[in-house]
């Protein structure tokens, strides 16, 4: 899978800090390709290392610095609510995970990795979910 055709869900940027060493590595190799996140991912990370980790502002900024130094964010737009709105009507997925898959088919790729969705799961026969965490 080339870099070009990947997209990332929060849940993978905020396994970089894990103390899961393999997950944490897992994110890493990953992230080292490149591919393409959403505004929203950069946001979510933001929230959840400051609150819940409790990671210092400055931290927080220099982790998003270097993703977003390896990979594309896309902006939300109208296009990606309209089409968010009718992916989670169509895939009963929340509207927050629906945003992710929108924002990934608008960016032409093929895989999200995400352990929050089903794995396996193919999206308008395009974009299949896939759990970068699972045993082979």
């Amino acid at each position: 899978m080339s870099a070009v055709e990947t997209f990332f869900d929060t849940d993978v940027l905020l396994y970089l800090l894990s103390a899961d060493q393999s997950k944490a590595d897992r994110s890493e190799a990953l992230l080292a390709d490149g591919g393409h996140l959403s505004v929203q991912v950069l946001n979510e990370f933001a929230s959840i290392a400051a609150r819940k980790l409790k990671m210092p502002w400055k931290d927080v900024r220099e982790v998003l610095a270097t993703i977003r130094a390896v990979c594309a964010t896309h902006a939300p737009t109208l296009d990606t609510h309209d089409r968010a709105l009718s992916i989670a009507e169509r895939y009963r997925l929340s509207f927050y995970d629906a945003l992710i898959v929108a924002a990934a088919l608008l960016a032409d790729c093929t895989v999200v990795y995400s352990q929050d969705l089903q794995h396996g799961q193919i999206i308008e026969q395009k974009l299949a979910i896939c759990d970068p965490y699972l045993e082979s």
